[in-house]
This record gives C-alpha cells, structure tokens and sequence, in this order.
C-alpha cells in the first residue's frame, strides 16, 4: 500500500510541526549527530523488524545483535558492551542495577541527570553527595575532583559505586583517570554518565580509556546514529553478568531496529573514518573558539570537550538565551541556552556551509557592554536539606503548589528545567530559597510537594 502521508499534515500536528521546523533549513549544532544527513544511514522500512530467528533479540542476544555488541566493545575497548534503543537512559538504568542495586547507597556527583534521579527512586538507593569545584566559570557548575571523591568514599566506605557525569553539558571534564585511580584503591566502581561522550574515543578520553569500570554513552547526540541509540561499557567484571538482566528490567521488549542497525553502522564508520574526522573537526572548533574570544565571548576554563562550543555571553552583553535567539535569526541552532551560556554541537556531519554560518554570525556579534557578574548560575552552592531517600518521596502522598509558595517543603519530584536535565532539587529535599528563585527563572512556576 502506497500512501502519500503530506495529505495528513493538517490533521498529524506532530509531523506538521516537523516538516515546518526541516523547511526553515536551519544549521544544525543541536542532537543529533547525524544533523539530519539521514541519507547516509542505508535504512528504510524494510528494515524495520523484530525479533525473528535470524535478526536476534536484544536482551538474549547470541545472533546477529550480539556480533555487534562485540565489534563495538572492541572500539571502546571494554570487556562487555550492551546496545540500547532507549537512549542513554536506559544505559544509565541498567548501569545503577548491575553495580549498586536496591537499597545501595552511592556516592553521586549533584550534576546528575534527572533518569539517574528516577532510577535511585525506582530502586530505593541512597544519594550521597559530592560537590563541585566552580572552576569552570561564570554559572557553570565546574568539575568533581579526585580528592573530593576520596573524601565522600572515606565518610560512606559501604557506598556501592561512584557515578560521575563527564563531560557536563557545556563539554567541562572531570579528571577521569585520577578519580579512577581513587576508586580502584578502594576496590569500588567508577560509573560514568558520558551521553555527550561517545566520540571522545577519538581523542584518547574516553571514560572507559581512562579507568572507568562503566560508561553509559548516549551516541546519537555526536554519531551519525538515530535517536535513542545508545551503548553500556563495562570493563569490570562485577558488572559484566548483569548488564543486559539489569536493561531488561526497564527496557522496552521492543526495541527499534533501525536505531540498533545505526549504532552498528555508525560504530563501523567510526572506526574507518570517523575518528579521523572528529580529530579533524577538533581543529575547526579550536578556530571557532579564537574566533569567539576575538568576539568578545568567555569560554569554560580547564579541560572540555574538544569539539564541543560553549560560549559565555553575559560578557557580551547578552544572557545565554539572547544570543540564541541573536544565532537562530541567522541560520543557527543551537543545542541549549541559559542565562549564561549558549551550547553548541559540532560533529563531522556539519557541512561547510553549516560552520560558514556559525562563523560569520560569530564575527558579526553586537558589541554591548557586558552583564553584571553577580549571576550564580543554576547550580546550588549549597545543599538543600536531605530529608528521606528520594523512593521516600515517591511513596509519599503528594500535591502541586506554586513555586512560590513551596520554601519549607519537601520536594515529592525532581524539579529541573531540561536541557540540561540537572535537578535543582532532589526528591526528598527540603526546598529552600535559593532553589525557589532558580526553579523560577527558569520557568518552573509549579512544583509537587510532600504534603
């Protein structure tokens, strides 16, 4: 049956929205990597199957899908590697199962994505908490470091893991390799978050190159993979038996094939040309960034990503979001702004045209004078108050309240604004004035509370 679908544009609000977002041909510097070259991928819907005798199933893979899940563990060089088609979340999910489990406590990095959040609810685990050191700049909440981390592990020596996330969303990254050195003499697991990651196997930086017993690595934010494609590392063997039982507690038992069939494509690519390419594209960013402090523009201090641009505008007189706006009214998209910072994703697959763009809309930023510099960004200094476990929250009868109203309360839910997907307050925790005025700026004008 042959079906013509522009007919249903106006009744199919979803894919009208779609077709009218592709028409204004904007440059892509957002997720996902591919940037819309889905031509490179060979993939229609003949492809798109399920589990058969000859096309394996995800989670009792021996086939087809368990080859691939090899070849790419050979590309990290980690001992087990898991395919996920439910994003990195599932990577994320199936990570805290294998190395912690319910009840456990760990010892959390507070940049911790909101699916690790919902997780430690689902399993009843203890968050504790290790802080940032705002090395990194204006309103970015900065790096974990080795000795913080060997101080949470000597106050908590029952925790069952470290979970990390590096790099941050605006490409900042933590010291892997001496934080793994701290926890390999604690015989304890390094989990890293590295959604934003997956390419940094080109530059020697991976997590997993760096010591780290597992890395969920979110690859169609930088590969040419569709989205929701995403791989668990593991290079511990306390974890190796129980990635794919853990996966399949959260996992859909129908995974997308034509996401699993671009990580197999892509994991290929990356090992003929794609390292080649990202190592390539690093010295194109590295011109872009020049060409930014030329402009005016701050950039995160310490080590980042390398073809990660990140440009902090408040010193150009502009919040984050403004100059968003000022990059979108001129061909550009970018991946996340705030009220500091404009985020940008470069992969191989931004054309000439699409980095010509950014350039000259770069060159051509408004001279002003800079903000003021008392903005703290949309990272607490300070912890609120930990009353219960986050599962604590979750069991509690809750309500909704406006943000206002809610200094004093316990929070029932992770309050966040996403991207970048970092809560402002965890579940379980008292709210306090700081997080009522960053939830409000960014939004957030309702909040559910432990009645």
């Amino acid at each position: 049956m042959n079906t013509d679908y522009n007919k249903y544009k106006n009744s199919a609000p979803l894919y009208a929205a779609l077709q009218k977002h592709a028409a204004r041909k904007q440059s892509s510097f957002h997720t996902p990597g591919h940037k819309g070259s889905c031509g490179f991928l060979p993939l229609d819907g003949s492809l798109d199957l399920t589990e058969l005798p000859d096309t394996d199933s995800l989670y009792e893979s021996s086939g087809c899908i368990r080859q691939s899940e090899k070849e790419a563990a050979r590309l990290f060089g980690a001992k087990y590697t898991a395919i996920s088609s439910g994003g990195c979340t599932l990577a994320i999910q199936g990570m805290l199962a294998a190395f912690a489990g319910a009840g456990s406590k760990v010892i959390f990095c507070r940049n911790i994505h909101r699916s690790a959040i919902y997780t430690a609810m689902l399993l009843g685990i203890d968050p504790v908490w290790v802080t940032h050191r705002q090395d990194a700049g204006q309103g970015l909440p900065g790096r974990i470091v080795p000795e913080d981390v060997r101080g949470a592990i000597e106050k908590n020596p029952d925790a069952a893991a470290v979970y990390l996330t590096s790099p941050d969303y605006y490409g900042c990254m933590s010291d892997i390799a001496g934080i793994s050195r701290v926890c390999r003499q604690y015989d304890i697991p390094l989990l890293v978050d590295n959604a934003h990651g997956t390419h940094l196997i080109s530059f020697g930086k991976h997590p997993i190159t760096l010591g780290a017993s597992a890395s969920a690595c979110s690859a169609h934010k930088t590969l040419p993979v569709l989205t929701g494609g995403a791989w668990l590392n593991c290079n511990d063997e306390r974890g190796v038996d129980r990635i794919k039982s853990s996966m399949a507690l959260f996992g859909s038992t129908s995974p997308g094939y034509l996401t699993m069939a671009s990580l197999d494509l892509a994991r290929a690519w990356m090992e003929s040309e794609g390292i080649a390419a990202f190592r390539e594209l690093a010295g194109k960013v590295n011109s872009l960034r020049e060409l930014a402090v030329q402009a005016g523009f701050g950039l995160p201090e310490g080590e980042c990503d390398p073809v990660r641009l990140t440009l902090l505008t408040r010193r150009v007189g502009m919040s984050g979001d403004e100059a968003a706006a000022y990059f979108r009214d001129r061909g550009a998209e970018c991946e996340h702004s705030d009220s500091c910072a404009a985020v940008f994703i470069l992969t191989p697959f931004n054309s000439a045209e699409d980095i010509g763009c950014l350039r000259r809309a770069i060159a051509d930023f408004p001279k002003r004078e800079p903000l003021a510099d008392t903005f703290e960004g949309y990272f607490p200094t300070g912890l609120p108050k930990k009353r219960m476990i986050p599962r604590g929250a979750l069991e509690k009868p809750s309500k909704s309240i406006p943000t206002e109203m809610a200094y004093g309360f316990v929070a029932a839910e992770v309050a966040c604004p996403c991207p970048p997907g970092v809560p402002v307050v965890m579940p379980g925790e008292e709210i306090n004035e700081k997080c009522v005025n960053i939830l409000l700026k960014t939004g957030i004008t309702r909040i559910n509370v432990i009645e």
